[in-house]
Parts: C-alpha cells; structure tokens; sequence
C-alpha cells in the first residue's frame, strides 16, 4: 500500500492505496485523526506513525472485507472505536450508524447519510464545512466513484438511484472521497454512450495524465460529478436519447446504464 499527500489545496486526507482501493486518514488535530475504510492496518499503522498521529476512530461505509479487513488490527492495536452500519456483517463495531445519525469526531462531527443500493446498509460520512474549510467532504465508498457508481448488489438499481440522487443534492462545492480507482474505466464507459461528450474526453485525459504521473484520481466535487458522471444523468435527455430510450422514467434509465457498465467491465 502506497502512501500519497494529497494537495492542501485540495482537501486534508491521506490517501492510501491498496490495488484499486482508497482508504483516507484525515488528521483532526496536530495528535489524532480518523480513517475510512481501512483496507490494509499495517499500512494505516505506518502512516499513523510516521505522521506521529493517535488513531481516534475508523469509519466503515460497509461490510465488504475490501473496506473493512483492518478494522479489528487497528483496534487491537490502538484502541480506536469502531465505526459502521451493521453489526450483524462487521465485527467489532463500538457505534452502530445509521441515516441522520452524527458522530462525533474529535473537533469535527460527521453525518451519517444512508445510501442503500451497493448493499442493503451502506453509508456515506458527510463533514460540514467548517470556517476553516469552506466546503464539506463526503466519504462515498462503493456508493458513488468519480464518474461512476458501485454495483447494486444487494437491492434493485431503483434504490442505488435514489441514493445517488441524495448524494448529488449536496452542496455543489462539496469534495468527494470514494472507495476506488475505478475512474478511467468510468469515462471510458461513458464516453461508449456519448462519444461525442467534450466534458468526459477532458476528464478522461486528465485521469490518464494523473495517472501516468502516480497521482490519485482523487479527490472530485459533486459539481463535476453531476456534469461529467453519467449515473447522474440518467434524467439527461441526451443520455436518454443516446440509449434510445427518451422519454423514460430515470429509474429505468439508470438501471440500463448500470447493467451495460457491467457488462463492459
């Protein structure tokens, strides 16, 4: 696993790669910090220690082992609680989250947006701006990618569409922080709808430049997501058209787009 700062222009995580995973750090203070998704703890531990941080508590947006694997290591050897949706999947939880819940975080709070559709129970974590950071972050996991969504796996992709639409009623200036580096397959996907789409042509080399450079393809913004993600489009006439399938109810249209990004890959 890969430690990489992100800019401080940009938003606080450290960002953590394993494979195609995101796991983020974000330090509340010059002692503690909390984590996300935490897919490998020896790596989560090395970063704590080299930034001489304390580990206050680790979120999980839901029960895959791909998101939760190090859980039980970092509590074990830290003494952090343990975050997360449901008890029955995810071993050890210290708080049981659910929609319109806070957590308390040290100095920041967190708000608990039930996002239903990748599994029965997954949430994503909303920090509030704060005078210091004008614009909120929100920790997506498999709910939302840049430029793409997770699969609906436990629920039909009527639910995944709804919670995707609560996603995108954040604020526009809101920094997305997502599960994994799905992002040029994303664009790519897209752009075998609209070829012809300027918008994801530029996201796509963007994401392949960053790439090349050994850069994440993190972090987003709900504003760029609503214009270049095509999920998001499913109520898009033109996304509509380019499916054949104007006028429709965009529950029907989402769900085609997601059974033929599955079927590309």
């Amino acid at each position: 696993m890969d430690l990489e700062h992100t800019s401080a222009a940009q938003a606080p995580p450290i960002v953590l790669t394993c494979g195609d995973n995101y796991t983020y750090l974000w330090r509340l203070d010059e002692a503690g910090a909390f984590v996300v998704d935490p897919t490998d703890a020896a790596a989560v531990l090395q970063a704590l220690a080299t930034e001489r941080l304390a580990l206050f508590a680790a979120l999980a947006t839901h029960h895959h082992a791909d998101h939760t694997a190090g859980l039980a290591e970092l509590k074990s050897r830290t003494g952090c609680r343990i975050i997360g949706p449901d008890a029955q999947r995810i071993a050890g939880l210290d708080v049981v989250v659910q929609d319109g819940r806070t957590v308390e975080l040290g100095p920041r709070t967190a708000q608990v947006v039930g996002t239903p559709g990748h599994t029965r129970t997954s949430v994503c974590y909303y920090l509030p701006p704060t005078p210091g950071q004008p614009a909120g972050h929100v920790f997506t996991g498999d709910t939302l990618f840049v430029g793409g969504c997770g699969r609906p796996m436990e629920c039909d992709a009527g639910v995944l569409w709804t919670s995707l639409q609560r996603l995108a009623a954040l604020p526009d200036e809101t920094v997305l922080w997502c599960g994994h580096n799905y992002t040029a397959e994303n664009y790519e996907f897209a752009l075998t709808i609209e070829p012809e789409n300027r918008a994801v042509r530029e996201r796509l080399r963007e994401t392949r430049r960053a790439a090349a450079h050994g850069e994440p393809s993190v972090p987003s913004t709900i504003a760029r997501e609503k214009t270049t993600n095509i999920f998001l489009r499913a109520d898009d006439p033109a996304v509509q058209g380019a499916l054949g399938m104007h006028p429709a109810d965009p529950e029907r249209v989402f769900a085609e787009l997601r059974r033929r990004k599955t079927l590309f890959g």
